[in-house]
């Protein structure tokens, strides 16, 4: 007998004893939670976007705190972990890497000495340029199979549960 994908398995779920943490569920599976699951799915991504990209120094943090940069044009540190969703000690490290390369400048804020101001430099738009084709590969990959309305829906949902972090 062929073994069914995941997809079409949870399709044919009929009962909510079987739903995970569902009322009434009897075992708890870590192979079943959603915590192991996003992890499982992220790490699968990482390994996508490490394969893809040409420059193999440049990290998946990285590049989401190069691209956060530039849409900023010019931003302290916290305001790159509010749009990154990375935390402070990491995104420090990750600051100190990608200035290290040259593709950022961090300075005195003019106004507040006390803060720092990162920016991106010519090299590091010309890399961030450079890898937004292969960064939309990835994203394609990291769907997979799923079809458009499996894309929608675990987008939707995936900002729906960041919201509620939020919230």
């Amino acid at each position: 007998m062929a073994k069914k994908s995941p997809l079409a398995a949870a399709k044919d779920v009929r009962v909510v004893a079987d739903v995970p943490n569902a009322p009434g569920a009897d075992a708890y599976h870590f192979s079943e939670q959603i915590g192991h699951l996003l992890r499982r799915a992220y790490q699968r991504h990482v390994a996508i976007f490490q394969a893809a990209i040409p420059d193999s120094d440049l990290t998946a943090a990285q590049f989401v705190t190069l691209c956060a940069v530039k849409e900023q044009q010019s931003c302290s540190l916290n305001d790159i972990v509010k749009a990154t969703a990375i935390d402070q000690a990491t995104i420090r490290g990750v600051v100190e890497r990608l200035k290290a390369r040259s593709l950022i400048v961090v300075s005195p804020d003019p106004l507040d000495g006390r803060k720092l101001l990162v920016r991106t430099t010519p090299e590091g738009l010309a890399l961030i340029d450079q890898s937004i084709p292969f960064a939309k590969q990835v994203s394609e990959q990291t769907f997979g199979g799923l079809n458009p309305a499996e894309r929608v829906a675990i987008v939707y949902l995936l900002k729906a549960m960041t919201r509620a972090e939020e919230g």
